[in-house]
């Protein structure tokens, strides 16, 4: 990540001098303006015949020299910018490798099949966007055939988030009211808060919403279990109505990030009822790339200059492990404690019967003569009875 605060430090000079060169063009170009308008101003008020030709000249022939100093000088200002946005792309040259096919192997998308899944990943993330004419578009150049199924919960999903963005919350409480148990069964509270969200836009309405907000708390009821204290703050707020909420102890009720929050929510627990992650597939591989790719790029240039190409044979491995992050952990990971690999399918954690966990391929070799001595502790015990552990 270092070359690319490099890159956003040059960046962040070209964009500071954009914005002082806009300041002084346009203070000088007002002023100009401003001198032009008075010379006008005085030619219309005294007439040609009544003023005085060589003071005349003389204001006219001044005003052009200030015009054209002022354009030499912005002119040179811009060209030095010139050189500041070269420098921007030197930095990129100088901390960015161009070429990164040495790190790809080059039969990743040689099949048909596989470049079927790569254009099926990029129509679900543009519809996941909501890119819907897009998708459609590289559909039919692809001639990838996406399944009506599989495109309406998109369409659904992104009408009720547009409407969220637009804080109508109205088709969205109609989804919810619709998924009530399902979303019951996920112990969501997606429910609850689009109804706390509505009160509190009637809150923000004053004294006039004082009834509505009344009959509109019966909404609450099923939830009242539940979210007993959130509801007590509630109507305790309609005692401040007259006064105005955003002058009372609960004027964090109208705090604006709340509309954010609920599109998060929505948007998580559809997700979890349609079966989808929340992010798109497509970008958080992209994310990992932008992750993996530096450390990648760094290993291969190792690899070559110590010349052991068979380190790397850009099969389904890598040389090492990278790490992305907990935010890339989609499930539990276990590494064998005495051969210190990541346990896999074919060589997964197993359970000894004093409670040790190892894998199967560090069990293997440390059966000796049909014995196994646990190397945490003196037991000594038989191989057969380690249990395959499933996280």
């Amino acid at each position: 990540m270092e070359q690319c605060a490099c890159v956003e430090r040059e960046l962040e000079k070209v964009l500071h001098r954009f914005v002082i060169y806009g300041h002084q063009s346009e203070e000088r170009l007002d002023e100009l303006l401003r001198s032009v308008c008075e010379i006008r101003g005085q030619l219309v008020a005294f007439g040609v015949q009544d003023a005085d030709l060589s003071v005349l000249s003389q204001t006219m022939a001044q005003c052009c020299k200030n015009i054209k100093e002022t354009v030499q000088m912005l002119a040179s200002r811009h060209k030095d910018i010139h050189g500041s946005v070269s420098k921007v792309g030197k930095a990129i040259d100088r901390n960015f490798d161009a070429e990164i096919s040495a790190v790809v192997a080059e039969t990743v998308w040689d099949t048909p099949e596989r470049q079927k899944y790569l254009s099926e990943t990029i129509v679900e993330h543009l519809y996941r966007q909501g890119m819907l004419s897009v998708a459609e578009d590289l559909c039919q150049e692809s001639g990838v055939v996406i399944d009506m199924s599989m495109k309406q919960p998109f369409l659904e999903l992104n009408r009720i988030l547009e409407a969220l963005r637009m804080q109508d919350l109205r088709p969205a409480l109609e989804w919810a009211v619709t998924n009530r148990q399902r979303l019951l069964d996920l112990n969501s509270s997606l429910e609850f808060k689009l109804h706390r969200l509505y009160f509190i836009s009637l809150l923000g309405g004053g004294i006039s919403n004082q009834m509505e907000a009344l009959q509109y708390a019966r909404h609450f009821q099923p939830f009242a279990s539940q979210h007993q204290r959130d509801i007590q703050i509630l109507m305790g707020s309609l005692v401040y109505l007259r006064h105005g909420i955003d002058n009372s102890p609960y004027r964090s009720l109208l705090e604006t990030n709340q509309w954010a929050e609920i599109c998060n929510i929505f948007t998580r627990d559809a997700c979890a009822l349609l079966g989808l992650s929340v992010e798109s597939p497509l970008s958080v591989s992209f994310a990992s790339g932008c992750m993996a790719l530096p450390v990648l790029m760094n290993i291969k240039q190792v690899i070559e200059q110590r010349q052991c190409s068979g380190v790397w044979t850009h099969k389904d491995e890598l040389p090492i492990e990278i790490d992305l992050g907990k935010k890339c952990w989609y499930h539990s990971v276990f590494a064998c404690p005495i051969l210190r690999q990541q346990t896999s399918e074919s060589n997964p954690p197993m359970k000894l019967i004093c409670g040790h966990v190892i894998s199967r391929d560090a069990l293997n070799k440390l059966t000796n003569a049909g014995k196994l001595k646990c190397p945490y502790c003196p037991m000594e015990q038989n191989p057969s009875h380690a249990k395959q552990i499933y996280f």
